[in-house]
């Protein structure tokens, strides 16, 4: 089903709801055969929508921001970005998702030589994308019980799921497993995964989310295979995605009538009005005709 912003999810993923509900209207019989009006539902706000030149400008701005703001950024070659991009658009074309605007997206290879991601800008039609930067992070692990392989796919972040922020609270092995004390938890809901620790490759269903890991112990290791199926990214990358509200063009839409996502909401964020809301999920490893390597980043 084509949603509100121009998406429509890949198999594996979750449809999200359609983002501005109805106006809800009708009458109500009162006393003596009255007749008065049902209050309608808040409309919300709309979805900033940027032209081609406003869209290059605002995703310059953000690549300064990038740099500056993450300092585990990785520089890419004219050549890799090309990659990313080639990748980013098949996995799209691939699922029928539709870009009916401009927007930010996520892309993940969880190719084990791989473990990178990039943010790049999509655009509607035949407008040139651009990538923003890359950084590492760690996917879903083989060979460890209850370890899944981080599935594929178009997941989004809609506003049937509410996320969340990490307490900092260590575990029995004194890691602070989705980071430190106010880092963002991105849910992309129940997904089913391969389960990495059997040959068959059995699925089961997980609860995919993109998070930090622990700054102490743990993040210096991104770049490898590591997770339970979840996405591992830098705790800067995590401020950065939260700060300009990269996945929450539906949450701010829905803060505005709804308190449960003002109050997840960084009450010092800047959203960008190319925010949008999908991460892409891509495997290099696979082998497809059409796709381009990444493995060489």
């Amino acid at each position: 089903m084509q949603g509100q912003f121009g998406l429509q999810p890949s198999p594996g993923a979750v449809p999200g709801a359609p983002l501005a509900p109805p106006v809800a209207g009708g009458v109500v019989a009162g006393g003596a055969g009255a007749v008065s009006p049902v209050a309608a539902e808040i409309p919300l706000p709309p979805v900033p929508v940027l032209d081609e030149e406003q869209a290059v400008e605002e995703v310059t701005r953000l690549r300064e921001d990038f740099f500056r703001e993450v300092p585990v950024a990785l520089h890419l070659t004219e050549p890799q970005q090309e990659q990313w991009i080639a990748l980013a658009r098949q996995q799209v074309e691939q699922s029928g998702y539709v870009i009916d605007r401009p927007q930010i997206m996520v892309v993940v290879d969880r190719n084990p030589a791989v473990q990178r991601l990039c943010l790049l800008l999509a655009m509607p039609g035949h407008a040139d994308w651009q990538v923003i930067g890359g950084t590492r992070v760690s996917t879903g692990t083989t060979g460890r019980k209850y370890y899944y392989i981080t599935p594929t796919g178009i997941f989004t972040n809609t506003v049937d799921r509410l996320g969340y922020r990490a307490l900092g609270t260590k575990n029995e092995n004194g890691i602070r497993g989705i980071g430190a004390k106010g880092m963002r938890v991105w849910d992309f809901g129940w997904q089913w995964a391969e389960k990495g620790w059997l040959p068959s490759r059995e699925k089961g269903q997980i609860r995919l989310e993109m998070h930090a890991t622990d700054p102490d112990f743990l993040e210096r290791r991104l770049g490898r295979t590591a997770s339970e199926g979840c996405i591992r990214i830098p705790a800067t990358l995590n401020v950065f995605l939260d700060r300009h509200g990269l996945l929450d063009v539906a949450y701010e839409q829905k803060a505005a009538v709804d308190r449960r996502f003002r109050a997840l909401l960084r009450p010092d964020r800047t959203p960008s009005p190319l925010a949008g809301l999908a991460v892409l999920v891509v495997d290099t490893a696979t082998p497809s005709p059409d796709a381009k390597k990444t493995a060489a980043l």
